[in-house]
Parts: structure tokens; C-alpha cells; sequence
């Protein structure tokens, strides 16, 4: 992968003082607000806006994605809100979507409300169904060049194999989860 200078800019650095400037350093001024929200890989912040709606920031995970990984993602999510398929897609700010601050990468989002759709319901499938096939239509459309592929022996083999030969698993499941992982 390419190494950034952020690789090496770990999380600990990132407190609300470094969350705020980082807001700022794009023109917005910050209110002082600022919430965190929950996020498997990035860290994610609600932070108020003088005299706007509060946005969305994310501040990318040190070492996960290249720029220029970041940038092709950016590009395929402004592509599908122009198409209206419902996505909070990056602000662009300043003429770009990724900001850098301090070591940091981040991008920030419209605050959008939602909730969960009720998959009990078949006419809810049947929209859900349809917006993927759309958003495979805009995906199938080009290549992509710097994301890597999401293969079965990229995100399924390797990882398995990396958690057994780890020794990550409690001995008592190493069997089961290697049966099921093969199955």
C-alpha cells in the first residue's frame, strides 16, 4: 500500500481541539459542538456549524486507504446521488472531498436523518432490490482502479486462514468456526 503521512498519525492525536481545527481549516467555523458518533473503521463526529445545520465528519482510518482509494470512493458515491439513488454522498468543499489537517484525512457529510427499513415488508424489498441493481448499473459502468477487489480469497480465505494460523480463536471454536468457514 502507499504509504501516507498520515500512516503514521495515529488516532490518539485525534482530539476535539484537532476535530475542530480540522473543520475550520476548510473556511467552516465551528460552533464548538461536537458528538461522537459510533463507526467500526473511521472516527466519526457530529460537529455544529455556525448558523448551519451541524455535518458529519469522517476522519479516515491512518494507513487503511490510499488517497487515492479514498478519492475513487468519493467520485462513485457523487456519481450515485446524481443518479437519485438516496446516498449522503462528500461535500465538496473548496473544489475537493478530501481534506487533510494535521496528519488527518477526513470528509465531511450533510447530517441526514434515517432509519432502518422494515425488510418485513415486500414492496420495501422490491425498492431495496432495485436501487442495488442500479447502483451495480453505475458501478459495472467502469473500472475501478486503486480499490482493491472484494474476492472470496481476498476477504474470505485470507482472513480465515490469518485467524487460525493466529491462533486468534479460542481453542474450543478453532474447529467449529474453521467447519463453518469451509462450508
Amino acid at each position: 500500500m502507499h504509504q501516507t503521512s498520515d500512516t503514521v498519525t495515529p488516532y490518539y492525536r485525534l482530539d476535539p481541539d484537532t476535530v475542530i481545527h480540522a473543520i475550520e481549516s476548510t473556511g467552516l467555523e465551528c460552533d464548538g459542538r461536537l458528538l461522537a458518533l459510533n463507526s467500526y473503521e473511521n472516527r466519526v463526529y457530529q460537529v455544529g456549524i455556525e448558523d448551519a445545520s451541524p455535518l458529519v465528519s469522517k476522519f479516515y482510518r491512518p494507513g487503511r486507504w490510499t488517497d487515492a482509494q479514498i478519492l475513487e470512493e468519493h467520485e462513485f458515491s457523487l456519481e450515485i446521488a446524481n443518479a437519485e439513488i438516496p446516498l449522503i454522498p462528500p461535500m465538496v468543499i473548496n473544489g475537493q472531498t478530501l481534506h487533510e489537517h494535521d496528519g488527518f484525512r477526513f470528509a465531511l457529510f450533510e447530517r441526514r436523518g434515517g432509519h432502518a427499513p422494515e425488510l418485513d415488508q415486500r414492496d420495501t424489498r422490491i425498492w431495496l432490490g432495485r436501487f442495488l441493481g442500479r447502483i451495480h448499473a453505475i458501478g459495472a459502468a467502469r473500472n475501478f482502479n486503486t480499490r482493491p477487489r472484494l474476492t472470496i480469497e481476498s476477504f474470505g480465505h485470507q482472513p480465515v486462514k490469518a485467524l487460525l494460523d493466529g491462533r486468534w480463536l479460542p481453542a474450543h471454536l478453532e474447529t467449529a468456526f474453521s467447519t463453518l468457514s469451509t462450508d
